[in-house]
């Protein structure tokens, strides 16, 4: 079964900068496309950034300009970098996984990141 698990949310205040993980079950590069997504109640996530299997990246439109996606083979983990936070960033920060991308792929538990203004 595959699984995900996100780590290194927390409160920052605006401006600031925070780094996610998210740390698979199983080796990375058996995906297609591993990317990560923010929630915010009532709303539709958002997906904020991606990298294929071949290292090919695409970012969303909501924090283009303040945000990396990485990876480190060795640690079998990928990483969202985020700088100059803002409010608006807020939110419950997911990571995903897809062998197909076509599929919904395969969610973690999620990480909160609160931005204070």
């Amino acid at each position: 079964q595959v699984q995900l698990v996100e780590s290194g949310g927390g409160l920052v205040q605006a401006g600031g900068s925070l780094t996610l993980a998210c740390s698979p079950s199983m080796n990375y590069r058996a995906f297609t496309l591993i990317s990560w997504h923010r929630q915010v109640p009532e709303k539709e996530r958002v997906k904020v950034a991606g990298m294929t299997s071949a290292g090919t990246i695409n970012y969303g439109d909501s924090m283009i300009g303040r945000v990396t996606i990485s990876r480190d083979n060795a640690k079998n983990t990928i990483y969202l970098q985020m700088s100059d936070l803002k409010p608006e960033d807020t939110g419950v920060y997911y990571c995903n996984a897809k062998f197909r991308l076509g599929d919904s792929g395969y969610w973690g538990q999620g990480t909160q990141v609160t931005v204070s203004s």
